[in-house]
């Protein structure tokens, strides 16, 4: 299968694409612009600026949402009042990248260094009270953070392993027993984004692979959407239906003239229906 391409060079990094029947569409982060983005109904794209990154962002049970910026969070409301909370480290050096929400209502997110050192990373789970605690450290780009339709199981990408790894969670301990599920080879690309259908499959972006790989609740691959940038990010299911596939790209480290399309939103219609985004209770 291969996607189509639904709108023109858009971002430079696009990333964390996120469906939301409150915010009428889609929204997604241009990471290092600091801006996130909606797309319109006829494919029109509007653009606020939030910081200097936004890494990822989340629908907010009350309306607005979470959004992750360079070192922390900031909380929007429904009327698009901005409020950032206390920056989470000082380190300028690492900053936040990607995250999800668990079925607890917290809000999960995690950070790299810009030079994209072994280990600078860890794990931030936000919970509803606005406090922030350490779900996992010692990472190096952490990526790709979804949950099991019955939500017993995340999955999760740290991308320079290869790996789809596999946490259990319950709300009592959270985050455990994080296992490989799945190893992606070199030449195939890197786990990237990622996010998990409402029959357990887990669709995984191929970071330098231009495409989206989806595995089954078994570890087996049983799809593969080629897409048309070499730089896949991220990837949600969207629509009134949760049927369409919507895969963000990047144009970071891509050279003028080469891979005209990076940067542009693709769809495709798999098949198979998506879950309803999970929703910060905070």
């Amino acid at each position: 299968m291969r996607a189509e391409q639904l709108t023109d060079p858009i971002t430079f990094h696009g990333e964390g694409p996120v469906w939301s029947p409150a915010w009428g569409g889609l929204r997604l982060v241009d990471l290092f612009a600091g801006d996130v983005l909606t797309l319109g109904e006829g494919g029109a794209v509007s653009r606020r600026h939030i910081d200097a990154i936004a890494a990822a962002l989340r629908p907010r049970a009350a309306g607005g949402a979470v959004i992750a910026t360079e070192r922390g969070f900031t909380l929007e409301d429904a009327d698009g009042t901005r409020r950032a909370l206390p920056s989470v480290w000082g380190d300028e050096t690492v900053r936040m990248n990607d995250g999800g929400c668990a079925p607890d209502g917290s809000f999960y997110c995690g950070s790299m260094g810009y030079d994209q050192r072994t280990g600078a990373g860890s794990l931030y789970r936000l919970a509803a009270d606005l406090s922030v605690t350490v779900a996992l450290s010692g990472v190096t780009i952490s990526n790709g953070l979804e949950w099991s339709p019955d939500g017993s199981l995340a999955y999760y990408n740290d991308t320079p392993t290869g790996q789809v790894g596999v946490f259990d969670w319950s709300p009592e301990t959270g985050l455990t027993g994080l296992r490989p599920f799945v190893t992606i080879p070199e030449e195939t690309g890197y786990p990237d984004g990622l996010t998990v259908d409402s029959d357990g499959g887990v669709w995984v972006a191929l970071y330098a692979g231009g495409a989206v790989h989806r595995y089954t609740a078994a570890g087996v691959l049983d799809t593969v959407i080629e897409v048309d940038a070499h730089r896949v990010t991220a990837c949600t299911f969207g629509g009134e239906a949760l049927d369409r596939l919507y895969i963000t790209t990047s144009r970071e480290g891509v050279a003028d003239g080469e891979d005209l399309l990076a940067g542009s939103i693709f769809t495709a219609v798999p098949g198979v229906t998506g879950r309803p985004v999970g929703t910060f209770a905070g």
